[in-house]
């Protein structure tokens, strides 16, 4: 199984995408961190997610039309499938998001899945919030959490955030 990586600059700093098997596996902020010697660099293959990410941050873009194939458990799987769900410019809560999964008493559960959301961001694990509405529990930092919510909030504000959520934005099987 070969990995390959692209990175992209953004304006919640340096993103590191994974590709394996023609399916995203990973998505994560890389500041500080090397890709995994593993890992073969390969911007062309990448190409098509930083185009949408890039798209995203700049506005035109409110949902991700990429394979996803993150690693995890069944129960993870769903958790972040449901987080695909969530509607671009809104939040939930951890209790919310445990009776979408149909598990109404595991919302710890869920908070767990949701930090072990390998592809931030496409994946937006940043739209849940914490019962009273808080900002808490994101892997990437509550700044870039803030930040991301902020951007999507501005859109929905000038009515871009109601476009249909795309299809294709499925969680496929783990590797």
């Amino acid at each position: 199984m070969s990995v390959r990586f692209s990175e992209l600059a953004s304006p919640v700093g340096r993103l590191r995408l994974a590709l394996c098997d023609g399916a995203l596996v990973r998505l994560e902020f890389a500041d500080e961190t090397a890709a995994p010697a593993a890992w073969h660099r390969d911007d062309e293959a990448l190409a098509p997610a930083c185009a949408q990410l890039r798209a995203y941050f700049a506005g035109q873009r409110r949902s991700f039309d990429l394979a996803l194939a993150p690693a995890g458990t069944e129960f993870q799987r769903r958790v972040w499938q449901a987080l695909t769900q969530i509607p671009h410019g809104e939040t939930i809560s951890y209790g919310e998001l445990a009776r979408r999964v149909g598990q109404p008493q595991a919302a710890r559960a869920v908070g767990m899945a949701n930090n072990r959301n390998p592809i931030a961001i496409v994946v937006p694990c940043h739209r849940v919030v914490g019962a009273d509405g808080r900002l808490v529990g994101f892997g990437g930092g509550l700044p870039r959490k803030r930040w991301l919510l902020q951007h999507e909030a501005a859109q929905r504000a000038l009515g871009l955030g109601a476009l249909p959520l795309v299809a294709g934005a499925a969680i496929g099987e783990g590797r």
